[in-house]
């Protein structure tokens, strides 16, 4: 190396060390979260993929209740958060280039899974069921991209760096929701040898597009990670992860994510089925699927924008500001969910973008505190365990929403903002908290 940055740094990085400018290489510190974006970017679509096939099966010859239907939809929220809480542990383990690798080759099993079980319409549920559990895989590989990303840069830099790779990769939820009703109607390239499905009117449709299309992507992903990605000299076994569970402060960032990211991930999943429920009896009812993709798409661009932001202000005070917002949001929807015509819908969404655009407040400020709270080694644990338990948001909103109704699940959603206000204030933001961040 010719520059001051870098000049000490050993060849197989051995050395490496983010906060010391002498051992840190800048650029492959970009490089690396540039493959590990993409590959999110890619898995969380893989993870949505369900949410956003599932709304057609019963068009092609399936015969699925609604009870069914929401499983479908919630089973690899489900997953994820069960995955999670083994990929948090793998980046210190395998190291990044092995992890990333691995990650992105896995994501082909539901992928490929749910492009045969489409084209047959007898696939009995638990089948289905079974598919949409490995989708979560998409989901799971969250916590093991962010702890591995906090390994190669700096403090200063990590709510930037981890703003972008989550911002840029919950891009993918609302990327396969968006392409998915496009890109059903029509044969892929190189692909005709699968013939169409045909739906209930007659008309060819594509549906089994909705994982092929990914496959490509999936596999530039994994050849990136493999040619460019190195390991860095961050090692920890099992046990010497699990300290991060007797530090209080583990406990109150999951609480604050389970809000931010919880109820992002379960409403990009449910919003759907929850405007069929509400407002799809009325005349000109609203489409679900021409909405879906936008929430999601706001709360990830407000994360990613707001990394930098982190970075110099700090992320309590952004956390804080997003669990106000949210609170609002969950208020204005409780005054719409007894629609009484479809004019109604105006107010419902506008309540849910709330949510959603303040959720993204909330996922950037929580991820640049925890790297200021804990130590290198421990941050990585705490963030891929709160990502973890976030995780199971698209499987309990799914479960809330069918048993205890809408109502009760905002009313109990405007709870979990309250608290998380107060503990955001005490801990984090008011003069003298214990750990300003």
């Amino acid at each position: 190396m010719t520059t001051a940055t870098g000049r000490s740094l050993a060849k197989d990085l051995s050395n490496w060390d983010p906060e010391n400018p002498a051992t840190w290489d800048p650029k492959r510190a970009w490089i690396t979260l540039t493959i590990t974006t993409y590959t999110m970017f890619v898995s969380f679509a893989t993870w949505y993929v369900v949410s956003a096939v599932a709304p057609r099966l019963n068009d092609i010859g399936f015969a699925l209740d609604a009870t069914q239907l929401y499983w479908l939809v919630a089973i690899p929220g489900l997953s994820a958060g069960l995955l999670r809480m083994v990929f948090m542990f793998l980046p210190p383990v395998l190291g990044s280039r092995t992890l990333v690798t691995l990650s992105a080759l896995l994501l082909l099993i539901p992928l490929l899974g749910w492009t045969f079980v489409v084209r047959d319409n007898t696939t009995p549920f638990p089948i289905l069921l079974a598919l949409a559990f490995a989708a979560g895989i998409g989901g799971g590989t969250f916590s093991g991209f962010m702890p591995s990303t906090s390994y190669y840069f700096p403090k200063r830099l990590s709510g930037t760096a981890l703003g972008l790779q989550a911002g840029l990769g919950n891009f993918g939820i609302s990327f396969i929701q968006l392409l998915t009703p496009w890109i059903v109607g029509f044969g892929l390239f190189g692909t005709a040898a699968l013939a169409p499905e045909i739906d209930n009117s007659g008309e060819l449709v594509w549906l089994h597009n909705g994982g092929l299309v990914l496959v490509p992507w999936v596999l530039a992903a994994a050849a990136a990670a493999f040619i460019y990605i190195r390991r860095v000299p961050i090692t920890a076994n099992f046990r010497e992860q699990m300290d991060i569970f007797r530090l209080k402060h583990t406990w109150i960032q999951t609480t604050l994510y389970v809000m931010g990211f919880g109820l992002f991930s379960g409403l990009s999943a449910q919003t759907g089925l929850m405007i069929n429920q509400l407002f799809g009896s009325f005349p000109d009812a609203p489409n679900p699927l021409a909405v879906i993709f936008i929430g999601p798409a706001l709360g990830a661009l407000v994360r990613a924008a707001s990394g930098p932001l982190c970075d110099r202000f700090g992320g309590g005070i952004f956390t804080l500001i997003g669990g106000i917002g949210m609170l609002a949001g969950c208020v204005v929807v409780l005054f719409f969910l007894a629609p009484t015509s479809a004019a109604d819908f105006g107010g419902f969404f506008t309540g849910i973008l709330l949510i959603f655009f303040f959720s993204g407040l909330v996922n950037a400020g929580t991820f640049k505190q925890m790297p200021t709270i804990f130590p290198k080694r421990q941050a990585g644990g705490a963030i891929g365990w709160t990502a973890s338990v976030a995780a199971f948001g698209p499987f309990f909103v799914g479960v809330l929403l069918s048993t205890i109704g809408v109502v009760a699940f905002f009313a109990w959603s405007v709870f979990l903002c309250t608290v998380c206000i107060g503990l955001t204030w005490y801990y984090y933001v008011r003069p003298g908290a214990e750990a300003k961040s």
